[in-house]
């Protein structure tokens, strides 16, 4: 199963209090809470360039399943992470006490962050 595509932003849960937990400035969260963000990601086997647009701000990461790659964070922040892929259709990662997962179903992506007892959970659906 191929994560390649454009994936739109359909519904968030937990937006506001995970970014404040992250440390994200109120003036951000308050500017990307109501845009629908567009996530774009191309694999090539274990290789993955995933690239998200909010508005104007553009985030992208690049990253080989099961090995050590540099990640942006939401914050900015740069963190060491590995991407490990569980099945054929689930990307998850431990960062800084957060646990990511991404996991594809036909033209839906659930992308899950847990921090602590917190979790924020976006649904987007491919365009």
């Amino acid at each position: 199963m191929s994560f390649t595509g454009k994936y739109e932003l359909q519904s968030q849960e937990n937006f506001e209090p995970f970014m404040r937990a992250i440390g994200l400035p109120e003036d951000q969260i308050q500017k990307g809470k109501d845009i629908k963000s567009v996530s774009e990601i191309v694999q090539d086997g274990k290789k993955f360039k995933v690239t998200v647009t909010t508005g104007t701000k553009v985030l992208k990461n690049e990253f080989t399943i099961g090995e050590e790659s540099e990640i942006e964070m939401l914050n900015g922040e740069k963190v060491k992470a590995v991407v490990q892929m569980e099945g054929n259709n689930k990307l998850v990662t431990q960062v800084k006490g957060m646990k990511s997962v991404t996991e594809l179903n036909g033209d839906t992506i659930t992308h899950t962050m847990t921090m602590g007892d917190l979790t924020f959970k976006r649904v987007s659906k491919r365009i």
